[in-house]
């Protein structure tokens, strides 16, 4: 396999949303070629078994350019909408009084009133909220609440069209993370096998555990990402530890957490978000509006680029394009955008600076063997970069939570594990079977691949973890120095 320099070098990694912009298997091969590392399958639209194919079109192009790729399933999770408007839409002027009526037909809005899909909406709100319409762009303020109508006034006023979302400044509307439809997509995910499923709007640890028991329920064994848009999550610390131990990653979901809190306060949440999760040993993903320009021009503007670099300089493990690539005109150059971004911030000193486990005592052998190995690569000149050899996956994922510029060389003979360690910060996922070699000639075979490959040469040093017991999970416990030739 030739060496592909943008993947050793660019430690960052890029999720796209496929969509009918991007579906096809030659897009597709295109995306991967421009450094894709995991795909979307954005389940708020499109039906399963189109999934379905666009998942095997995947599977089948990260054959043919020899990677590792992997597919996260995002569910719709309860989006919370008004119903139509018999002209379509309507102008929402400010002082004027507007209500969202539960017993209005779904497609007889008009200036005075509209329908709202969720029925629970009355138990959540009080007078004087403030809710939020079409992603913020509106606003009205709660002034009497019934069993069918909540009766507003108009404080943000503009033109309102059918189906938009509603939010409550602050948070707190208690809709239930999985709806029906997301336990039915659930239930069709046994042909899909995705590597990670997105949950929305969680709320607390049980749903995590649902989505995971429903999953477990059709054979799926996915990784599972809590996505983080609800207000009063990210406004109590305890919970939201309890929200990242439970799964496996998160995703700084900043659009409806960005209408709930205001985008003055988000900065900092994305922030506090990225170094949490990492502190907390899971992987984090960062998405929402990154180089949303670019849906309909060729170049990103230098407000995008300094938000992609910036998440990237916090330590994110990937970032993560929406309609960008899902309807964009622009799929394959936004990627590489996305890519030169992130690389020339990888190139600054804080990106290689390891800021955590400075004063924490490591928890098993397997974690004091992987932080060893990157405290020795990062100081010992002429390393060019660690070799894994994992069962599951765990040893260089926790690798990944420490600051570098070097590589970590995920040797696994397991795609599945290879699969979800593309969504890793620094880890080049490669298929090894250590079981086809006599254990003393591990080292040499290894170093043989990875210079065959083109990813080390004569003089460098690698350092190597593995386990004595071969094909055990967890049973990392050894570290070498070796020199390659």
């Amino acid at each position: 396999m030739p060496k592909d320099t943008t993947r050793v070098h660019r430690r960052t990694k890029i999720v796209a949303t496929v969509g009918p912009g991007s579906d096809s298997e030659d897009m597709i091969s295109r995306l991967i070629a421009a450094g894709v590392d995991v795909f979307r399958l954005n389940f708020s639209h499109g039906l399963a078994d189109n999934h379905q194919r666009v998942a095997s079109r995947i599977r089948k192009q990260a054959r043919h350019h020899n990677r590792y790729v992997g597919v996260l399933a995002d569910l719709q999770g309860p989006k919370i909408r008004i119903a139509g408007f018999r002209e379509g839409f309507v102008r929402l002027t400010a002082g004027d009084s507007f209500d969202l009526c539960l017993d209005r037909g779904s497609d007889e809005g008009d200036s005075s009133c509209v329908g709202i899909e969720y029925k629970d909406l009355p138990n959540s709100v009080e007078v004087d909220d403030i809710l939020l319409l079409d992603d913020g762009k509106m606003r009205l303020r709660v002034d009497s609440v019934s069993a069918t109508t909540i009766s507003c006034t108009v404080v943000i006023g503009g033109k309102l069209s059918s189906r938009k979302g509603v939010n409550k400044l602050g948070g707190g509307i208690a809709a239930p993370a999985l709806t029906e439809k997301d336990k039915n997509d659930i239930k069709s995910m046994e042909s899909i096998q995705p590597d990670f499923v997105a949950v929305s709007f969680v709320a607390s640890v049980g749903d995590i555990e649902e989505a995971r028991s429903l999953l477990n329920e059709v054979g799926v064994n996915a990784g599972i990402i809590a996505k983080i848009e609800r207000a009063e999550v990210v406004a109590e610390s305890g919970l939201l530890d309890d929200i990242i131990d439970a799964c496996e990653g998160v995703m700084v979901a900043r659009g409806d957490l960005g209408i709930e809190v205001g985008d003055a306060q988000l900065i900092g949440i994305q922030k506090d978000l990225i170094s949490r999760t990492r502190k907390r040993d899971r992987m984090v993903i960062t998405a929402t509006q990154m180089m949303e320009s670019m849906i309909e021009n060729s170049m990103p503007t230098r407000a995008e680029v300094f938000d992609v670099a910036n998440a990237v300089l916090d330590g994110t493990d990937a970032v993560m394009l929406s309609a960008e690539t899902a309807v964009g005109s622009y799929p394959v150059e936004v990627v590489r955008s996305m890519a030169s971004a992130a690389l020339g911030a990888e190139r600054h000193p804080v990106a290689r600076t390891s800021r955590y486990r400075q004063d924490r005592e490591f928890r098993s052998p397997q974690e004091t063997i992987a932080l060893s190995a990157m405290y020795g690569a990062n100081h010992f000149p002429g390393v060019a970069g660690i070799a894994s050899h994992t069962e599951t996956g765990s040893t260089a994922m926790l690798m990944s939570r420490l600051s570098s510029g070097l590589p970590i060389f995920a040797l696994s003979r397991n795609p599945e594990t290879l699969q979800r360690l593309a969504l890793c910060r620094g880890v080049i996922p490669l298929y090894f079977d250590v079981s086809a070699f006599d254990s003393r000639d591990v080292e040499a075979r290894t170093m043989e691949f990875l210079n065959d490959a083109g990813f080390i040469s004569k003089g460098d040093f690698i350092l190597m973890t593995n386990g004595t017991r071969v094909g055990q999970a967890g049973g990392t416990d050894s570290i070498k120095l070796l020199s390659v030739g």
